[in-house]
């Protein structure tokens, strides 16, 4: 059986039936549904291959070209769907639900697989993704300068029942020039956006979803403009924790580093610093004074963010003064914040939170 499924009801589908992506590596590589499988009909080569015969010479003979490309793998990729699908109920797509997810289904209801089939593939499932961004959330927005452990605070939330979206894990960097921490590697623009949109279509819309106050971009990735102006409106907690806390919650993310790596992102951002302060930040960084360097490239980054924070409403912008940089700790008064907000709490103490 083949069904054809519009976005929505194949968006829908039961999760225990595998999404699999018909498309070539680099398609895939590009941008696919979150959890999407790569059955590739065509290589990356054969693609072109087949795409120059269609506006050369026309369809019919790239239909041909692409039977005699594929076909001594047909049973190869009836093994793979079987290891990917073996109770054989399998979803597929291609570009634009056109030949290559036609011809699949076509092979796997063949050999007996239940196939769901994504009317207008990959283009219309991007639509999808755009559309997620221009839906309204109920976004709470956690603020607070470098150091302060966000996103630590964040997932203390989850913990508690909270929904979350965690930004920069899913741009796979933390923000700053040090964002990569070494070793993260970004997705692409289009996977990025993506993975927020199957987290945001997730989220309860009724509930507030509590997000991490960003920059428009993380490391090379942007959040898409519809997201951004919800954060940019929404409630804001900005919480304050003393600079020697800070420090020392960065020194021990920080520390570990190669030093090659922290001297050369501290270069990339030179003309920030300033030239005196890129200088002391470098010795410091190759001399093992850890917290002299931290201390050094905060002064920036605290002006950038308070410089950010001057944009908000005022009416929106609330502080919240803590101790340390303990997540478990912060969390508290944190969702006593969230509550008054949504007003099931009467009173907040004026020491714990006031307006900026």
């Amino acid at each position: 059986m083949i069904k054809n499924l519009a976005i929505d009801r194949f968006i829908s589908l039961d999760k225990t039936i595998p999404v699999v992506d018909v498309r070539t590596p680099a398609e895939f590589a590009q941008g696919h549904l979150v959890g999407a499988y790569n059955i590739a009909l065509f290589s990356n080569e054969e693609r072109v291959k087949v795409g120059t015969t269609y506006k050369q010479q026309g369809r019919e003979p790239a239909i041909l070209l692409g039977f005699d490309l594929t076909g001594s793998k047909w049973s190869g990729f009836i093994k793979q769907a079987l290891e990917i699908a073996p109770g054989k109920k399998i979803a597929l797509h291609c570009w634009r639900g056109g030949m290559r997810s036609g011809a699949m289904a076509w092979a796997l209801n063949l050999y007996g697989f239940e196939v769901y089939l994504l009317e207008g593939g990959y283009k219309k499932y991007r639509r999808w993704v755009l559309d997620q961004f221009e839906q309204k959330y109920n976004l709470l927005v956690l603020g607070g300068m470098t150091g302060s452990g966000k996103t630590l605070i964040l997932h203390q939330l989850k913990n508690l029942g909270e929904q979350i979206i965690d930004l920069e894990d899913l741009a796979q960097h933390q923000g700053s020039s040090y964002g990569s921490m070494q070793r993260m590697i970004q997705p692409s623009q289009e996977q990025f956006e993506n993975e927020l949109a199957a987290q945001l279509y997730q989220a309860n819309k009724d509930k507030p979803i509590w997000i991490e106050d960003e920059s428009i971009t993380i490391g090379k990735r942007s959040i898409p403009n519809g997201l951004w102006r919800q954060m940019r409106e929404a409630n804001l907690l900005n919480i304050r924790i003393p600079a020697a806390q800070r420090i020392e919650f960065l020194v021990q993310e920080y520390g570990r580093l190669d030093k090659d790596f922290l001297v050369g992102c501290t270069q990339r951002i030179w003309k920030r610093l300033g030239p005196e302060q890129t200088k002391n930040a470098i010795s410091a960084i190759n001399e093992g004074r850890m917290a002299d360097f931290i201390s050094l490239v905060l002064v920036y980054y605290d002006k950038t963010y308070r410089a950010g924070l001057s944009k908000r409403p005022a009416e929106s912008t609330y502080e919240l003064d803590c101790q340390d940089t303990d997540a478990s700790k912060n969390a508290s008064p944190i969702l006593e914040f969230s509550c008054k907000m949504a007003g099931v709490l009467p009173h907040i103490h004026s020491h714990d939170l006031r307006r900026n």
